[in-house]
């Protein structure tokens, strides 16, 4: 297979996302996040994110381009508690013999998952790799109404929250697999699948809005493109990799090559 290929062009949210607030609407803050791909893992896919949060309550959008197509699961989550900005070319390691960044070498910079954007449930730390429930395909468009941490909620309005979109195809062959190696996040998965792809940290826009209809409430999260790949599970078992926040997950081998 070819690389997938996508020209850098920043991606657009709809008009129809903004409303002017009134005199009785509950204020609302709106954080904006330019999604920039890590050219160290050699993805060139761009995209945008949008949280619209009250308190608690966040509604959030994603769109994104140029990710690893055939089915691919890519789990995306709002980072916090680091430096607030993406992991620089310059930050590469060897793995594998391929100079690349991996989920352990950017932790200092995004810091820690603080919210899991799952398309349905849970979607704290403990769903950061339940890639059943994460958007798949080379396109994401997402959308959700979710309830954040105290400390998600100060990371946004400190501007230390990151947006980081994981699972890369480091050799163009338009499939996950171990090119570079094992995944330090579990043995038993390629690096490829859990490598950062797309990173942007939040600011808070100028416009301050009531969400108009933008995002979906409750569990009925969107994405549309390809469908999740159904022989790609979560493993609810798997023992949290301490320090980083996140749990391991198990793939058939039918749907990633592990060799």
């Amino acid at each position: 297979m070819t690389a997938i290929a996508v020209a850098a062009v920043p991606l657009a949210f709809p008009a129809a996302a903004w409303a002017a607030p009134t005199d009785t609407d509950v204020p609302w803050t709106t954080y904006q996040a330019s999604l920039d791909p890590i050219t160290a893992n050699h993805v060139t896919g761009r995209g945008t994110a949008m949280i619209q949060l009250s308190g608690n309550t966040a509604k959030i959008t994603v769109t994104a381009s140029g990710l690893v197509g055939g089915g691919s699961p890519h789990a995306m989550h709002i980072h916090v508690d680091g430096a607030g900005v993406c992991p620089k070319p310059s930050e590469a390691k060897d793995h594998n013999g391929h100079s690349s960044i991996n989920v352990a070498d950017a932790m200092k910079d995004y810091g820690m998952i603080g919210t899991s954007l799952t398309t349905s449930g849970d979607s704290t730390p403990k769903s950061a790799l339940a890639v059943d429930r994460f958007p798949a395909g080379s396109s994401v468009k997402y959308s959700r109404t979710l309830e954040v941490t105290d400390n998600v909620a100060a990371n946004l309005k400190s501007g230390k929250a990151v947006l980081v979109v994981h699972g890369i195809d480091y050799n163009g062959n338009g499939t996950y697999d171990n090119v570079l190696g094992a995944s330090e996040l579990d043995k038993t998965l390629p690096a490829e699948a859990t490598d950062p792809a797309l990173c942007g940290a939040f600011n808070v826009s100028q416009m301050t809005s009531m969400p108009g209809g933008g995002a979906d409430t409750g569990d009925g999260a969107t994405q549309t493109g390809s469908g999740i790949h159904t022989g790609m599970v979560a493993g609810g078992s798997a023992a949290a990799l301490v320090g980083l926040g996140i749990g391991g997950f198990a793939l058939r081998r039918r749907g990633v090559t592990t060799r």
